[in-house]
């Protein structure tokens, strides 16, 4: 409810002088029953297990299930690949197979790095650079300022890899398609891919370090120079 007040006051020079003071009511307090009502206090109630319950109207406690020593346990174990030879992949072998990753494109612009002609100084042999789709969308959502980095993708020389999947997350992508086909070369520069891919085994990483292209986790055999 609002109530207006009106003051009157008479002032030497016999004029009046209004003054509207609106006041407003505040609305009527909850008694305390009705708060005691909605905030009511649950019973406290002991399990029916309580040792402090009397023996007869105690529950009984529950028994496990003895296991049988006869029955065969079945136990899932990943698949490993045929390609594999303990560490040791078989299915590596010039020309290579490299999977380039967003972040190692912008590496090698930024160290004036040409990626093919590196790619081939580094592991002495012909070297097939794949981009898949997911590479390709994440440097268009960069916008202009990585448009030499899709110029330099756009080459023909790059195959390009269709993805099947949603979205646009490049190293799920990555990871997913070097678990199933181990005969891929990972090129990449972020740290979180690398530990992801280090758990896979017969799996190569290949990185920018000191202006040049270096390659871990790779055979012997296949003469590439140590770090």
């Amino acid at each position: 409810f609002q109530l207006a007040y009106i003051k009157l006051i008479y002032d030497s020079s016999h004029t009046f002088i209004f003054f509207f003071i609106i006041g407003v009511m505040g609305k009527s307090r909850k008694t305390r029953k009705i708060v005691e009502k909605r905030f009511a206090k649950m019973k406290k109630m002991l399990s029916l297990s309580d040792p402090r319950i009397k023996d007869a109207q105690r529950a009984p406690p529950r028994k496990k299930k003895s296991e049988d020593p006869y029955k065969v346990k079945v136990q899932d174990v990943p698949q490993i690949s045929s390609a594999l030879f303990f560490q040791y992949n078989t299915q590596l072998g010039p020309p290579y197979h490299i999977l380039i990753d967003t972040n190692f494109i912008n590496f090698s612009i930024k160290n004036r790095l040409d990626v093919i002609q590196n790619m081939m100084d580094c592991l002495y042999a012909k070297c097939i650079p794949y981009i898949t789709d997911c590479v390709l969308a994440e440097l268009e959502k960069l916008g202009q300022k990585y448009k030499v980095a899709l110029r330099i993708i756009k080459d023909p020389r790059f195959e390009r890899i269709s993805c099947m999947h949603k979205g646009t997350y490049a190293d799920d992508c990555l990871v997913q398609r070097v678990t199933q086909h181990k005969c891929y070369i990972v090129a990449t520069n972020d740290r979180d891919l690398k530990r992801r891919i280090r758990k896979i085994p017969g799996v190569p990483i290949m990185y920018v370090s000191q202006h040049r292209y270096t390659i871990e986790r790779m055979p012997d055999a296949y003469g590439v120079p140590k770090i």
